[in-house]
């Protein structure tokens, strides 16, 4: 019998599907679907910075205004909602989780500081999350910012919820580094036991009625897991972490690929929601079928054995191969006619 089990951040699972952070993973109902159709495991929707800023800030004016109240109110506190954003509904989600699916829970936070993160990520983690994956989202877009400072903010970042927690750590960083085989390294020495690749970041659009920029989310299609595809290609043996494939995984073949490459799970959330929780077993038993119709054994077998590092080409994955990619489309393309 063919072995799909894998094992991603120190964890042990079934197969190489988990179910990415979505509107799925957020509801009980649809996370006990995920589970039934073949999730080996699950993230859950990130709890936001902004989120926890929000919190912080009105604890702080909490604590002023009842540091300046009288002798005889010091037990005072005034109703205001100390939790804007829903910080106790993610706590409850993934205890919730725990109890209603029996495959790992891995919980989210989504932001680009330290700040308040290493208290939420021990509040998780003792709501049961099985994992954390920092979903780190920063746009650089200020013309001093340092690219050094940038980077170091991440590593530190990581290094604080280490610090913090004993529970695996995955990080969902962007392609958007100058050295990114580099910056997987170190975040790898700060205690990151596992890199996805990668964060999808929001592009946002313009209404050309309103003139307004509007916000604009599009789901991913499998031409998207070219990117996660390279990198996971060229970071296989390379880096002392686990490594996740996201934006792209829709289909069987999409996830034999991320797998030939070097990943240890394939991660999904449009493709189900383009088809529904039930789109795992169709990914899993085209997996199945795959390895089966090539006399693989297991998973393992297979897993990296078209990365650069065990491939018959290492430089497939680099520049080497870009000219011959341009001579050969230009070969397969009609010539164009100049007037």
């Amino acid at each position: 019998m063919t072995d799909l089990s894998v094992n991603y951040l120190g964890i042990d699972l079934s197969s190489p599907l988990v179910a990415s952070a979505g509107p799925l993973t957020g509801q009980l109902d649809t996370l006990r679907r995920l589970a039934d159709a073949g999730a080996a495991a699950v993230v859950l929707p990130s709890l936001f910075e902004e989120e926890i800023a929000r919190v912080i800030r009105d604890q702080e004016r909490v604590f002023a205004t009842s540091s300046d109240s009288s002798a005889e109110a010091l037990s005072y506190l005034p109703e205001i909602d100390v939790d804007p954003g829903g910080v106790d509904r993610h706590l409850r989600l993934v205890t919730d989780a725990k109890a209603a699916i029996d495959v790992p829970v891995i919980a989210s936070l989504n932001g680009s500081s330290s700040g308040g993160w290493t208290w939420y990520a021990r509040a998780l983690v003792d709501a049961g999350a099985d994992a954390l994956e920092l979903n780190v989202y920063s746009i650089a877009a200020d013309i001093h910012d340092d690219p050094r400072e940038v980077e170091e903010r991440y590593i530190e970042l990581v290094s604080a919820v280490r610090d913090a927690v004993r529970v695996p750590i995955a990080v969902k960083v962007s392609p958007f580094f100058t050295a990114m085989a580099n910056v997987a390294g170190r975040l790898a020495a700060a205690g990151a036991d596992g890199l996805v690749l990668f964060n999808r970041f929001y592009q946002p659009d313009i209404d050309l009625e309103t003139l307004d920029v509007t916000p604009s989310i599009t789901l991913s299609t499998s031409a998207d897991l070219r990117l996660p595809l390279r990198w996971i290609g060229l970071l296989y043996g390379r880096v002392d972490a686990s490594l996740a494939a996201s934006g792209g995984v829709h289909t069987p073949e999409d996830v034999v690929k991320v797998l030939l490459a070097g990943a240890d799970v394939a991660m999904t959330t449009a493709a189900l929601l383009r088809h529904g929780p039930e789109h795992l077993t169709v990914l899993r038993d085209g997996l199945l079928a795959w390895l089966e119709a090539r006399g693989y054994t297991s998973v393992a077998q297979m897993r990296g054995s078209v990365s650069a590092r065990a491939g018959r080409d290492p430089d497939a994955f680099e520049r080497a191969n870009y000219v011959e990619a341009l001579l050969r489309h230009a070969t397969h393309t009609e010539p164009t006619s100049w007037q």
